[in-house]
């Protein structure tokens, strides 16, 4: 058991020394219990596979027997409750495919590490481009809400926005663009 915990810790220096040096992106495509959930819970992004992931220290039973409580894998650790409520995931998607094709979308906004350079995508977007919708998107009164992601997306190139925790949080939006080819965090 002490030689397993130590392997743990292990994992979990690489994880940390890694923060900050090299973006790391979890993808949780099934079941995730025990220790290993400690790992991805480290890492900088997160997403999952609405209804087949599932990320937990202690399943349903254990809980059942603790607390006498009932709660489901979906309740306790999917990724619905870990979008809205807990939000130690970024995003969930409706299959492993999906999950996959947005991963891939966005690492192409991060760089490969700390001190590589941006990714610089060529685009038919002018950066000097006029939408005269902006004039009136924000009201006078800055009392009055307005759309924020409307004019994110009318501001970044080709509406492209990648938003992180969309589900949790909604006062405040946060994620990636790009403006003249470069990526740009948003927030």
């Amino acid at each position: 058991g002490v030689a397993s915990l130590g392997g743990y810790a292990n994992v979990f220096q690489k994880t940390v020394l890694a923060s900050g040096v090299i973006p790391q992106i979890s993808l949780i495509m099934g079941p995730c219990a025990g220790g290993a959930v400690y790992a991805p819970a480290m890492t900088d992004f997160i997403f999952m596979v609405n209804k087949t992931s599932h990320m937990f220290v202690t399943g349903p039973d254990v809980v059942k027997t603790v607390t006498h409580e009932e709660v489901t894998h979906e309740e306790l650790g999917g990724a619905s409750t870990h979008t809205t409520k807990s939000s130690v995931a970024d995003l969930a998607f409706d299959d492993d495919i999906q999950t996959l094709i947005q991963a891939r979308r966005f690492m192409e906004f991060l760089p490969q590490n700390n001190k590589g350079a941006i990714k610089h995508r060529e685009t038919d977007d002018p950066d000097n481009r006029l939408d005269e919708s902006l004039e009136n998107l924000m009201p006078r009164d800055s009392s009055k809400p307005y759309d924020i992601l409307e004019l994110i997306t009318k501001v970044v190139d080709e509406a492209d926005f990648f938003e992180l925790q969309k589900d949790f949080a909604k006062n405040i939006v946060v994620g990636f663009g790009r403006f003249s080819g470069n990526p740009v965090g948003i927030v």
